[in-house]
């Protein structure tokens, strides 16, 4: 298997398959995800397929959704 890092070209990720949230908008302002053969998980942004991709370990994504879903960064987006 080749060494996958952040900031590698999505498109080198060999047999990744990218998906996107159900929530997601047509407009292809979205985040996409793929899981990786071990296990660490690929984040793109789907405006720029073959731009750089994230590289995560199962348990910091499983860790950052987690805290999302708990409201942890709900403050970032607070209006005025």
């Amino acid at each position: 298997m080749e060494s996958m890092t952040n900031g590698m070209p999505a498109t080198g990720i060999e047999g990744a398959v990218w998906r996107k949230s159900r929530r997601s908008n047509p407009s292809g302002n979205c985040v996409e995800l793929a899981v990786l053969p071990d296990s660490r998980v690929a984040v793109r942004n789907s405006r720029h397929t073959s731009g750089p991709a994230l590289i995560y370990s199962r348990d910091g994504m499983a860790a950052f959704v987690r805290s999302a879903k708990d409201g942890e960064f709900d403050d970032l987006f607070a209006r005025d």
